[in-house]
């Protein structure tokens, strides 16, 4: 919006895409926020708070370009340096266990956070989702996969989700079969966006106009239609069965996580899309995203991306998920454990009432001081109790 655009009627405005959080949504953000860390925390996750700004090179390193598109950029004022705006949490998570814990045992790190990008993204088309997430490091089994997929679908459930869809996908399928084709970039960057969209006729074209033979041809045009229940990972073995070894260990890979899967958590329908490479350029094995009925992105995402920690002197495997706090707390329905319960207390230099007020707080209670000549009503303040004096004693009563 431009200077002359601007006018007294419209200085509250704000950024497309950004947003205040107002009572009581604020209030219901925040009680989710504390159930998610007291959830990671009994998994075993730990705690970070990642800084919202730092230096360019540091925050997208080993990230690809669409982070970069994502991000917002400025100079520093002290330093004259570029400075970056954080887009997604993970690279700096990935940054900490590699250069600031550098334990040898398994870490499981979480977080919680705003986070600002360029474009609009997810539920209304937000720029300052609030990200929740976590990251394993330090294995590379079929066991960490299944954990962070399983804290994922846990994450859905503490917010009150209920059926979500899981989709599974493994990137190597498809970075496999491009070697095996021998494939440059430019055909294969081409080649992956056909398949996102799953257009089989132009998938068809881009294989005859760079000559790319059988078998391998026909394996990676069968790729769009290689999804479904986990029956589809006996139809993909069949289908791609001439595939390169890196393909064959894939779909080894998808066939454990399904029987873990399919042992912890029977409630929850499982669905492989072997076209299926959300963040290609950027993931390194499995990823996966959870769905919820009626609504057509993701509510929750996420993969392996093996040693980006390489980027910051120590390669370390490493998987793990986010969301977005308000998405989540928009589908939930999520209400703040308070809503509408407190008590009114009549402003009085009453040493009596005081010390009352105090030990209701204490005891957990919110108590709202209604000050000399206020008019508003009690449900306004959020109140549905008050302290009325009876006698020597000051008393809590129903309004």
């Amino acid at each position: 919006m431009s200077d002359d655009a601007i006018s007294n009627d419209n200085r509250w405005l704000l950024p497309e895409g950004v947003e205040e959080v107002l009572p009581p949504r604020a209030a219901a953000i925040e009680s989710l926020r504390r159930k998610l860390l007291d959830c990671y925390y009994s998994w075993g996750y730990e705690l970070i708070i990642p800084p919202l700004i730092e230096f360019l090179e540091s925050l997208l390193i080993g990230t690809g370009r669409d982070l970069d598109l994502h991000t917002f950029k400025l100079t520093d004022q002290l330093t004259g340096r570029l400075m970056g705006v954080r887009a997604d949490t993970t690279p700096q998570a990935a940054r900490i266990d590699a250069h600031h814990l550098r334990r040898e045992e398994p870490v499981r790190l979480c977080y919680i956070g705003t986070i600002l990008q360029t474009l609009p993204d997810g539920l209304g088309r937000s720029r300052d989702p609030m990200q929740v997430g976590a990251e394993l490091y330090g294995h590379a089994g079929v066991e960490s996969d299944v954990e962070v997929i399983s804290l994922a679908l846990e994450t859905l459930r503490v917010a009150g989700i209920q059926a979500p869809h899981l989709d599974i996908g493994h990137v190597s399928i498809f970075r496999g079969l491009a070697r095996q084709a021998d494939l440059g970039p430019e055909p294969e960057n081409r080649l992956f966006d056909a398949l996102q969209r799953k257009a089989a006729k132009e998938i068809e074209e881009i294989l005859r106009e760079y000559a790319v033979e059988e078998p391998v041809r026909g394996m990676l045009a069968a790729l769009p239609e290689l999804n479904g229940g986990v029956e589809v990972l006996d139809l993909a073995g069949e289908r791609l069965r001439e595939a390169s070894g890196t393909v064959a260990d894939a779909l080894r890979h998808l066939w454990s996580i399904a029987s873990a899967l399919e042992r912890r958590l029977p409630h929850i329908p499982l669905h492989f899309d072997l076209a299926e490479l959300r963040g290609y350029a950027y993931h390194a094995g499995v990823v996966f995203a959870a769905f919820i009925p009626g609504y057509g992105q993701e509510v929750v995402r996420g993969g392996r991306y093996d040693d980006i920690g390489a980027f910051y002197g120590r390669a370390r495997p490493a998987t793990g998920f986010s969301a977005d706090l308000k998405t989540l707390v928009a589908f939930a329905g999520q209400a703040p454990d308070h809503g509408g319960s407190g008590i009114l207390a009549p402003w009085a230099d009453d040493v009596h009432l005081i010390a009352k007020v105090d030990t209701l707080r204490s005891g957990g209670e919110r108590v709202v001081w209604e000050f000399p000549g206020q008019t508003s009503e009690s449900n306004a303040m959020g109140c549905d109790r008050r302290l009325v004096r009876r006698g020597d004693t000051w008393r809590v009563e129903l309004i």
